[in-house]
């Protein structure tokens, strides 16, 4: 789980031991499409510039479900057992030697990947395409749903009094989105589309808010996520099908709920039709950004996009977003809470249970465990 635990010799189910201290920590174990077991966990030991976390709130990421249903999220495959969830925050219960920053009793949002801090792209500032990099519940890194942490001090971020343990775990998807906002350069002045009103969806468009986008139009085909979205602040929505030859009529169907041009369009689903429609909705000289991975490839209609001289971009996960993210929750300029529908306890029965209600849909947007 990043640094944060390690499987034992033999089955990888031992009890926990640290500094000689016998204490049992327990995850939720992958060990199969669509079965999860809590079985203990070891613990590195504390080093220096660590810092070790029990866990109060996990979110489920839609990646985690790809991992429970399939065993793989588009290109990373689980090949042996392993500790699922990246969505985290917790109470810092002791902290190493070097760490300056934290002390015991401090709540902590969790930054879930470590990057080698060597490589070219480290030190170009672009440590989330870090090609060595451990990131919680993404083979073969073990993740963080489970009681305690270990995990380096300077990707835990103090929470401010105003913001709870939840909201600190919303950090993590609040990062997609302002994340692409940055690549995207959204502002004052952008006219923002986003296509897909799932969880990264949402927060794709709380971002676009808080960034000043003086105008954001959603598309979704589920009414009820649609409803979500105009809640949260969406200026008009637009229901649209999964039928690519629906594409023309409901481009004008956005376009006129835009009333205006579409300068930036943030596809969060990442299909054949949700990107040809952000393609083709998109003004001449705007910017698409890929956020969602919906299929492992998709076919484009690119050259037109390229005689308008629409960019294309991608992102892939963040970087340097928790402090921003954090500010924005602390000021009240994003609400996360609402996105959060479905709350577990930490039981075998209650895993099953919270990975059966976020694979299936329905109403359900973001579910968390209290653990």
């Amino acid at each position: 789980m990043g640094k944060g635990g390690k499987p034992d010799g033999g089955d990888g189910f031992e009890e926990a031991s640290r500094d000689g201290c016998e204490q049992e920590n327990m995850a939720a174990w992958l060990l199969g499409v669509n079965t999860l077991k809590i079985q203990p966990f070891k613990l590195p030991n504390l080093g220096p510039r660590d810092v070790l976390i029990r866990l109060k709130a996990v979110g489920i990421c839609g990646s985690d479900v790809h991992h429970f249903k399939n065993m793989r999220c588009a290109d990373f495959v689980v090949k042996e057992p392993m500790v699922i969830g990246h969505e985290c925050a917790g109470f810092v219960e002791e902290v190493g030697s070097e760490v300056k920053h934290l002390v015991p009793g401090d709540r902590v949002a969790v930054e879930p990947g470590i990057n080698c801090k060597r490589c070219e792209l480290c030190k170009q500032g672009r440590y989330n395409l870090c090609p060595e990099m451990k990131f919680f519940g993404s083979p073969p890194t073990h993740g963080c749903l489970t009681n305690q942490v270990v995990h380096p001090g300077d990707l835990c971020f103090k929470l401010p009094n105003n913001v709870s343990l939840e909201e600190g775990a919303m950090c993590e998807p609040l990062s997609v989105g302002v994340h692409a906002c940055r690549r995207a350069n959204v502002g004052p002045e952008t006219n923002v589309l986003v296509m897909g009103a799932g969880p990264i969806g949402l927060v794709t468009l709380l971002a676009a808010r808080a960034f000043e986008a003086p105008r954001i139009v959603v598309a979704d085909v589920n009414d009820h996520r649609l409803s979500v979205a105009k809640a949260l602040g969406a200026h008009e929505i637009v229901k649209v099908s999964t039928n690519i030859e629906e594409v023309a009529e409901e481009i004008v169907k956005i376009k006129e709920a835009m009333g205006t041009r579409v300068d930036v369009s943030f596809d969060c689903a990442g299909f054949n039709k949700t990107m040809t429609t952000a393609l083709s909705a998109t003004g001449s000289g705007g910017k698409v950004c890929l956020v969602g991975m919906g299929q492992r490839e998709l076919t484009l209609p690119l050259t037109s996009a390229a005689a308008r001289e629409v960019d294309v971009i991608g992102i892939f996960r963040y970087k340097n977003t928790w402090p921003l993210c954090l500010e924005l929750l602390r000021s009240s300029k994003v609400d996360v809470k609402p996105l959060i529908t479905h709350r577990f306890g930490f039981s075998q029965k209650e895993v099953e249970k919270a990975f059966e209600t976020s694979a299936s849909g329905g109403n359900a947007i973001k579910v968390m465990f209290n653990l």
